[in-house]
């Protein structure tokens, strides 16, 4: 309870305005009451949205009334009589908040103006959801201000919050489209390539890493055929080549450690793939480019040309 209550002292001197993704917003102040009671009737002229941490009691709105417990999320709109009341006290979180409109795109100004327009202002959510865990974690971090990125963290947190909850309380979108959650070809050929280069020392056989990935062999080779033009054993071959030019030009390690870290088993075998590939032997490949400074290859791929 402590370090929440002097996150919100901090909150309420460091995220006051925030601005971010094409939106600004004006925080009229951010709220952590653990003994809340009964308020008088009254209205604000900008959205006030409450979190129920702890406790029982109701919510009168515009003259309804809903009850409130743990994991309740509830809105107030703009200029709407509301209050709460509670016998046995409730622990609350609470922000006041409104979109400068001036400084705001019109796509956040249509989604403030859904919010407003919404009929379900009173929520029950799961006790890990995304709201929950982000408003929790802000209030923890705005207490470390010793920290480096303090400021940055601090801003980005508050600012995922306030949009969690717009979204939270925005008419879910209609579409008749079906939402296709499959990975498509090149998403799943883009990682299976960041996995190629990341081991490079390794076999790397066709078997094993289309297993990694759950898939067959033949679709693994197909992918590559159709995304890169080339077979998997060309793709591998060329990618080790390539991590062995850069090693050559960049360090000092000997051509042995460089057949190595790409996976040659041998510094024959190494020595006679990248011959055939560049032209040259990797030592005087290195000769060539003892001087990184004197690089002239307009990117990694130049020399896989010839």
């Amino acid at each position: 309870m402590e370090q929440y209550l002097l996150g919100k002292a901090s909150l309420n001197r460091e995220a006051a305005d925030l601005t971010q993704n094409g939106a600004s917003f004006r925080i009229h102040y951010w709220g952590v009451m653990p003994s809340h009671y009964n308020t008088s009737l009254h209205q604000h002229s900008f959205m006030e949205i409450c979190y129920v941490l702890e406790g029982k009691g109701m919510y009168i709105n515009d003259g309804q009334a809903y009850s409130i417990q743990k994991d309740t999320l509830f809105l107030s709109k703009p200029n709407i009589l509301h209050q709460i009341k509670s016998e046995e006290g409730l622990f609350l979180l609470y922000v006041g908040f409104e979109l400068v409109e001036s400084a705001s795109n019109e796509e956040w100004m249509n989604l403030i103006q859904k919010v407003k327009d919404c009929s379900d202002i009173h929520l029950k959510l799961e006790e890990k959801n995304a709201i929950v865990l982000l408003w929790q974690s802000l209030l923890v971090h705005s207490t470390n201000n010793d920290q480096v990125l303090y400021k940055a963290i601090l801003e980005n947190t508050a600012f995922s919050l306030i949009a969690t909850l717009i979204q939270t309380f925005c008419p879910p979108i209609e579409t008749s489209k079906p939402v296709n959650v499959n990975e498509t070809p090149s998403e799943l050929l883009s990682t299976v390539k960041i996995y190629i280069k990341d081991n490079l020392s390794q076999a790397l056989l066709l078997a094993d890493v289309a297993g990694h990935f759950h898939i067959s062999g033949r679709h693994l080779s197909r992918l590559f055929q159709s995304g890169e033009g080339v077979n998997y054993s060309t793709y591998i071959q060329n990618e080790r080549i390539q991590k062995a030019a850069t090693l050559l030009k960049s360090t000092d390690q000997t051509i042995k450690d460089i057949a190595e870290r790409t996976g040659f088993s041998s510094v024959h075998y190494f020595t006679r793939v990248f011959t055939e590939k560049l032209g040259c032997s990797p030592g005087a490949f290195r000769t060539l480019y003892t001087d990184v400074k004197k690089m002239t290859y307009r990117n990694e791929n130049d020399f896989m040309e010839g």
